[in-house]
């Protein structure tokens, strides 16, 4: 017996019970029992067979209760655990392989200058290492509602620590509500908004850094970091050193979304969409302004 008809069986057994109980007193006892004692006896012989069989129908309900929620538990568990292998894999992981790249081309210098060089980007990049595993920590800390509804004041602080180290001017625009994307959507958009974002903090040299997030007509939404720095020539995913984009479009396919790298109008732009349910097949239009 599923829950459904559990919950019904429990609402339905006090109304049958007195129901059979006044058809047994009218038509067989009314001879030998006032009607002052049949009232009298219907709410303890309620009360009898709740104790009986309800009880019984209520530890089933309350066994099955706990089983959904162990389910729900370890299968919270387990995203839980994907999500930190994937921020590990994407930003920890990726920047220790490139601190490993970077030793080899350190011990493979020609001369002084050369590894004077290579030893920047390497104290460089473990200085990015640290901040992934500080932001990792910090995430980690926030207990799940915080990470849910407040997901989007990170990227605000995201935007103005970039800002801040790179002496650019930061501009947030953001109206795409809460309830409009679930909580998958919400970490994987974080996780590429935040690499678009570091991504400018390492390379752009750029004097204004924009985060737009906005609904689209048909439904769906644009999300989009630009700047105005140097920008690149050529594919930007074919660059080498190039990870953090490679892994924001792996997450963008991932999700079904459009990830997209363009340079124009003075602008670099890396976005992303979502097609809605009302999307007629015209693409959605694209930089931020």
């Amino acid at each position: 017996m599923n829950d459904r008809r559990i919950k019904w069986t429990i609402l339905l057994i006090p109304t049958l019970t007195i129901g059979l109980w006044e058809y047994v007193r009218h038509a067989f006892l009314l001879p030998y029992m006032t009607m002052d004692l049949g009232n009298l006896l219907a709410p303890f012989i309620v009360l009898a067979v709740t104790l009986t069989l309800v009880r019984g129908l209520f530890a089933r309900l309350e066994s099955s209760q706990r089983a959904l929620q162990r389910e729900r538990s370890l299968s919270a568990a387990l995203e839980e655990r994907e999500r930190l292998a994937g921020e590990l894999h994407d930003g920890i992981a990726q920047s220790l392989f490139l601190l490993a790249v970077k030793l080899d081309k350190l011990d493979a210098s020609p001369n002084e200058a050369a590894r004077a060089a290579t030893a920047g980007e390497l104290r460089e990049t473990v200085r990015d290492v640290h901040e992934d595993v500080r932001q990792a920590i910090a995430r980690l800390r926030l207990p799940p509602e915080a990470a849910d509804h407040g997901w989007v004041e990170p990227l605000r602080e995201l935007l103005g620590e970039t800002a801040a180290l790179t002496e650019a001017k930061a501009e947030f625009r953001w109206d795409i509500p809460e309830d409009m994307l679930g909580a998958k959507e919400k970490v994987e958009l974080h996780a590429c908004l935040r690499e678009a974002l570091v991504n400018v903090r390492k390379h752009a040299r750029a004097e204004r850094v924009y985060v737009v997030g906005e609904r689209t007509p048909d439904g769906g939404f644009r999300c989009a970091v630009a700047d105005d720095g140097v920008g690149f020539a050529g594919d930007p995913l074919e660059a080498p050193g190039r990870f953090g984009l490679r892994m924001v479009r792996e997450r963008a396919g991932r999700m079904g979304w459009t990830f997209r790298a363009a340079c124009g109008d003075g602008l670099t732009v890396i976005e992303l969409t979502k097609k809605g349910a009302n999307a007629d097949g015209r693409q959605v239009a694209g930089a931020a302004r």
